[in-house]
């Protein structure tokens, strides 16, 4: 690969809310405006790291394939050569791959990832797979040598890891791995993006989450615009009478006023308001607006070049991948040199 790679991904085991909009989707699509042609961009659905918190199984590759169809609905351009769409379990060597590397992965180093402790308190069973989670990152990102990996900060430390897990290898054998940027210089790139992080309607105090499971405070891309209307109606406010923007103190009017804004509104002409309800009937018409218009692009998909595209990238993808897996194997010894 002549091109310095960046690779984004976002999980398919729900569907998508406003949140993973204009936090995920859209910076994945201004990436690709802003990078292509300068860099290669890997976009993947990790559909296998979907195993590594409940999910409904039987949902898991139709929620795949609409997934995909959302990014091209919020303006990703399939005809660009330098953007490859694909699933990662259809690149066999990512599994692969992370079996070699847990035998070069220390227990000690899992266990102090904070995203591990945080999930697994959540859990009554905690799965192998969400204690190997990063390691099967480490293999999404080494197996195409990407330089970037724009994450929030809760996957920071994985990005490390695998990093860190390089250097290790490279240590050991020669030069295996070209490494991801460090951390200095990956915080500095994901902050050249706009990733809003939207909370819950109905609890201010957490991010909007798509595996919730009252769906409440959730506004999903699949909502009737009426539905999100309501939904945004019910937000959770506070009692002090004084629209501000202060996450501390008035995280539910914050919020709204951030949905706003990011739908294009102007927050200035609400900030002092003493009522809130001018303020939810705005952003309640706003969100109403863009669902309305997001899902009319959606069902203009074409569905044909889209399953066209993704081939293509899986095929390229394999052979890039396998090469690194090939190159893994030889040093370990499982091929002969």
């Amino acid at each position: 690969m002549s091109k310095k790679v960046i690779l984004t991904g976002l999980r398919a085991n729900n569907d998508l809310h406003l949140g993973n909009y204009l936090g995920a989707l859209l910076p994945m699509v201004e990436l690709q405006k802003k990078y292509a042609g300068q860099y290669q961009i890997n976009l993947f659905v990790p559909d296998l790291h979907s195993f590594t918190t409940p999910i409904d199984h039987s949902k898991l590759y139709e929620q795949t394939m609409h997934n995909l169809k959302l990014f091209v609905a919020a303006g990703l351009d399939l005809d660009d050569q330098d953007t490859f769409i694909y699933r990662q379990s259809y690149i066999p060597a990512h599994s692969e791959l992370t079996v070699i590397l847990n035998s070069f992965t220390y227990m000690g180093e899992l266990s102090r990832m904070t995203q591990f402790k945080e999930k697994s308190e959540k859990q009554d069973s905690v799965s192998a797979g969400l204690f190997d989670y990063p390691v099967l990152m480490a293999a999404d990102i080494l197996l195409y040598g990407a330089k970037y990996v724009p994450v929030g900060a809760d996957q920071t430390q994985h990005v490390e890891l695998a990093r860190d897990i390089a250097i290790r290898m490279n240590n050991k054998f020669g030069d295996l791995f070209a490494l991801p940027e460090p951390e200095k210089e990956q915080i500095a790139f994901a902050h050249q993006q706009t990733r809003l992080r939207i909370r819950d309607l109905a609890d201010p105090t957490k991010k909007m989450n798509k595996s919730d499971d009252s769906g409440k405070g959730v506004i999903f891309l699949g909502d009737s615009p009426e539905e999100a209307a309501k939904k945004v109606m019910s937000a959770t406010t506070d009692s002090l009478g004084k629209v501000a923007h202060d996450y501390e103190k008035q995280p539910g009017i914050s919020n709204l006023l951030d949905i706003y804004e990011a739908l294009g509104g102007d927050t200035k002409e609400f900030i002092g308001n003493e009522q809130y309800g001018p303020l939810k009937q705005a952003v309640a018409v706003k969100v109403k607006e863009f669902l309305t218009h997001f899902q009319s692009r959606q069902t203009k998909v074409d569905q044909v070049k889209l399953t066209a595209q993704l081939e293509s990238s899986e095929k390229a993808m394999n052979n890039t991948a396998g090469a690194t897996l090939l190159k893994v194997q030889k040093v370990v010894g499982l091929r002969a040199k």
